[in-house]
């Protein structure tokens, strides 16, 4: 017999969904997770101060193109439309028009309304429903274009939006104003760290986007599939509808029991950042991105109240992907070689042996002037503790280069791998849990 919907796991009927693919699970669960965001909106906040936060969230995948990006969000976007979800971006926009479209002041086409189609809520700004819209692109590139800081500024803007009665105001080019009452913007893309450094100048470390997004990286799977299946259309309106439910009883104030309250006050106290200067600002914000990612998964338990399992699993998903974060920027700043720095540390992350000096030079001798500078940067990457020279002596010697790979903190308080299975994949060693960890991860739901 089968459960009833409420009973269903969100993560277990999607992953279900989605199959074996040459995907990273941790792709396919942060973008279920986008999905859950996109579909609650503004409907739950959780009360913070005298603002309000809202579960929306900005997610960026990035990896090589093998990662299969484009598969995990075009999966999670299907799901999505089955849900009976509409409120879509465009996948290549303007920001003008990409305000316009959010305002809701256009027509069936998509353009600008004329004078005289306008209704008189358009003119008097009398409308008083939430604007939502979920940026759902393969390519942030090709969503927003290259280096436009004014256009992430505005991203970073409404993430946080926060007004009961003043809308979101603003002088377009075509001489007048739009007027977006409690904009809601949730972002699901995909970018590999050629498009990354495209799209984010350096200038843009210094601006608030980089700190409100999440950055999901990581390397490709390894798993080879020739013909992937079709995922099953019933599969699919399973999730949807566990979607729909948690849209249809998740609504209201947002409340922390005491335990879990605890919990999120002594991670915010002793949290020590990731230890990457690019991330100074991100640090900084990461007790919102927390408070976010546990009204998500109180959700998912269709629930109002935040309690010591959510609180202990998203921070076990938080910890995990920003383990990789200062991958996914990978050699991004302003180094006038950055780009071949980024080059070199790909070569050596595909690589199954250690990586001789010789074949590096002939990957990046058209973006050098000369071996010396190549050598340069690699010593400087060996200082930095992100290259290692491996030599192993014997009847078949080998000596080259790999990347550092750094392993997982096991000690953080209220984190637990065995939580994660795409954390189990990486051999992680299991926690030793003390019973009072036991009773309030049982009702947390995994696959």
């Amino acid at each position: 017999m089968t459960d009833p919907i409420h009973h269903r796991s969100l993560f277990g009927s999607y992953f279900t969904y989605v199959g074996e693919t040459e995907t990273p699970q941790l792709f396919h669960r942060w973008c279920v997770l986008s999905a859950a965001a996109a579909m609650l909106g503004r409907q739950v906040y959780l009360p913070f101060g005298d603002f309000r936060i809202f579960p929306n969230i900005y997610i960026q995948l990035i990896g090589e193109p093998a990662t299969r990006k484009s598969t995990a969000i075009k999966l999670a976007k299907k799901v999505l439309t089955a849900s009976g979800y509409e409120h879509f971006s465009y996948d290549r926009t303007s920001m003008e028009q990409f305000l316009v479209d959010l305002e809701g002041i256009t027509d069936d086409n998509g353009k600008l309304k004329k004078s005289d189609d306008l209704e008189l809520s358009d003119i008097l700004g009398t409308d008083k429903t939430p604007k939502e819209v979920f940026v759902c692109a393969d390519e942030f590139l090709d969503f927003m274009g290259p280096s436009n800081l004014q256009f992430l500024s505005l991203l970073g803007t409404l993430w946080d939006w926060d007004s009961e009665d003043r809308p979101y105001d603003r002088r377009l080019k075509q001489t007048r104003s739009i007027s977006i009452y409690q904009p809601t913007v949730n972002l699901l893309t995909g970018n590999t760290h050629e498009s990354f450094s495209l799209v984010f100048p350096p200038q843009a470390i210094g601006q608030g986007i980089l700190s409100r997004m999440l950055f999901i990286y990581s390397e490709p799977t390894g798993r080879q599939i020739s013909k992937p299946k079709t995922p099953s259309p019933e599969l699919r309106q399973k999730v949807a509808e566990v979607l729909m439910h948690i849209k249809a009883t998740v609504h209201g104030e947002c409340t922390i029991d005491p335990t879990a309250d605890g919990m999120l006050d002594t991670i915010y106290r002793i949290y020590k950042g990731i230890d990457d200067v690019r991330f100074k600002y991100y640090n900084n914000r990461r007790h919102i991105q927390l408070l976010k990612l546990c009204m998500l998964i109180a959700a998912i338990h269709r629930r109002v109240v935040i309690r010591d399992s959510d609180v202990i699993f998203a921070n076990t998903l938080l910890s995990f992907t920003e383990h990789f974060m200062p991958k996914a920027f990978g050699e991004y700043g302003k180094s006038r070689h950055s780009d071949v720095t980024a080059k070199i540390i790909s070569v050596l992350n595909a690589a199954d042996a250690p990586v001789t000096m010789t074949t590096l030079w002939q990957q990046c001798q058209s973006d050098l002037e000369n071996a010396a500078e190549l050598q340069k940067l690699i010593q400087g990457l060996v200082m930095a503790n992100k290259v290692q020279f491996i030599h192993k002596a014997g009847a078949s010697p080998i000596s080259g280069y790999l990347p550092v790979r750094t392993a997982l903190k096991q000690e953080l308080l209220y984190v637990d791998y065995n939580l994660l299975s795409e954390a189990k994949m990486m051999h992680t060693q299991p926690l030793t849990r003390g019973e009072t960890l036991d009773h309030i991860l049982s009702e947390t739901e995994l696959k």
